[in-house]
């Protein structure tokens, strides 16, 4: 994943987003594009209108982030790298305001249930409304040093709020994970080191399909990193399973556990193979059981 410039990228939300934040980081040089919806963001770059999509994909607090891991299948998109953002939440209010005049903060409902401490230290009355910058957005347009918003410090800075305290949440390690989509498959070399591959693959429900279909990982020494099952179209007949592992797939051992998922799932597909975000290696990760 490299950061060239003069391109656009795409994110659900409103600008000052932590997506929008998360592409900023990534894409200094790039304009970023704020779209309604996940599937939205992901149609820009399928159009043209944008060269990648960054699509937010867990949360180290909240977990899956909505209808994602059913949307990239079908997207016709491909994982070409990942990021992982550090969620730190501002206490934003408008010019002038102190925290003693505080009476109502707004957020994202995932937000408020992050920042309970402050709220409770300040008697602060959570107020949900549609996600973090539009909360910034709407405390702006208010102009009242009552309200204040639970948001990114862009957002503070897009709207023209202050930033009254910094980190308010409770969690320190409140990360999300993103993918990074493109319409062009990039893989990395076969023998770098440190790579990811996303893929997803079928299981009929019947007696020990999953245990087998796994067995290949576990005999070929292939950490899984990512494992999140689902129905495919409300059926009851069938599971999908989303995956990351660790390497390649043209590397011996991811090869050959790749070669034994064929024999026990149908339609095993690789979405993406691409670089481990450095992230990775300051911040070990378990493996999933």
């Amino acid at each position: 994943m490299t950061a060239s410039s003069g391109g656009t990228i795409a994110f659900q939300g409103r600008p000052g987003a932590y997506s929008d934040l998360a592409c900023r980081a990534v894409y200094p040089d790039w304009h970023t594009l704020p779209c309604e919806s996940f599937a939205e963001a992901m149609e820009a770059v399928r159009s043209g209108a944008a060269g990648l999509a960054m699509i937010a994909c867990e949360n180290s607090l909240a977990g899956r982030v909505g209808d994602v891991h059913q949307l990239l299948p079908g997207s016709g998109l491909f994982v070409v790298g990942e990021h992982f953002q550090r969620v730190e939440h501002c206490l934003l209010g408008v010019p002038g305001a102190r925290l003693e005049d505080l009476r109502r903060a707004h957020s994202h409902e995932v937000a408020l249930g992050q920042v309970r401490h402050i709220l409770d230290e300040l008697h602060l009355h959570p107020v949900v409304q549609a996600d973090t910058a539009g909360a910034a957005q709407l405390v702006a347009q208010w102009g009242n040093p009552e309200d204040c918003a639970i948001a990114s410090e862009l957002a503070g800075r897009l709207f023209g709020l202050e930033i009254l305290r910094r980190n308010v949440e409770d969690a320190a390690h409140n990360t999300t994970r993103f993918y990074v989509m493109s319409r062009i498959r990039q893989e990395p070399s076969p023998e770098r080191a440190d790579t990811m591959t996303t893929f997803v693959f079928h299981v009929r429900n019947t007696p020990a399909a999953l245990y087998k279909a796994l067995g290949g990982f576990a005999t070929s020494g292939v950490n899984m990193t990512k494992l999140e099952s689902y129905m495919v179209d409300g059926q009851f007949t069938a599971t999908q399973f989303l995956c990351d592992v660790e390497g390649h797939p043209e590397q011996p051992a991811l090869h050959r556990a790749l070669e034994e998922l064929g024999f026990y799932a149908r339609e095993v597909r690789i979405l993406g193979v691409y670089p481990a975000s450095p992230f990775r290696a300051s911040h070990p990760m378990p493996a999933e059981d």
